[in-house]
């Protein structure tokens, strides 16, 4: 490693890897176009944060150990071997109905202006009532709000209805 720079992990944050390798982030935008929305600097300081490399292997529909192995290169670092976790995707629950759905939001010109749809989502959820369903619609996985909400005790099913268009169904238990 060069220069005492902390080692490239899968649980590495994307704004601790843009601090520390800044020269780093056009990499990581040819990896996984998706990020090139970090250009935005509201989002850079919010969903930078709080996303790791995991995740954003997830949102850029990139391999994991790609991902990784790639930026690490990049940064003079060995490559490592990780376990891309080829799970089969989780079956439909059957909560996620057309008649369960109470709200829309359809957050993609939001995040292409740079807007973070977390604190409208947060709202409209606070009052969901138990079994009514959410429907969060975004451009790629939103792999840390899914996160945040599960914590939250939501029931969250995402679904890839085409690249570039995902829905994200968000249930209060």
């Amino acid at each position: 490693m060069k220069n005492n720079k902390p080692e490239i992990l899968p649980a590495t944050k994307v704004g601790e890897l843009l601090e520390s390798y800044p020269e780093l982030e056009e990499k990581l935008i040819e990896i996984a176009p998706p990020f090139k929305r970090l250009k935005n600097k509201m989002l850079r300081r919010t969903v930078a944060k709080v996303t790791t490399l995991k995740q954003a292997a997830k949102v850029g529909n990139v391999p994991l150990s790609e991902l990784i192995n790639k930026l690490r290169v990049e940064a003079g670092q060995i490559e490592i071997e990780i376990d891309d976790e080829k799970s089969v995707a989780a079956p439909r629950p059957d909560w996620v109905k057309q008649e369960n759905i109470v709200k829309i939001y359809n957050a993609i010109s939001d995040l292409q202006s740079g807007k973070q749809p977390i604190t409208k989502v947060t709202k409209d959820l606070q009052s969901l009532k138990e079994g009514e369903v959410y429907l969060l619609i975004t451009p790629f996985l939103p792999a840390p709000l899914i996160k945040i909400f599960e914590e939250k005790g939501y029931e969250v099913y995402s679904a890839t209805i085409n690249p570039g268009h995902f829905h994200t169904f968000i249930r209060k238990r």
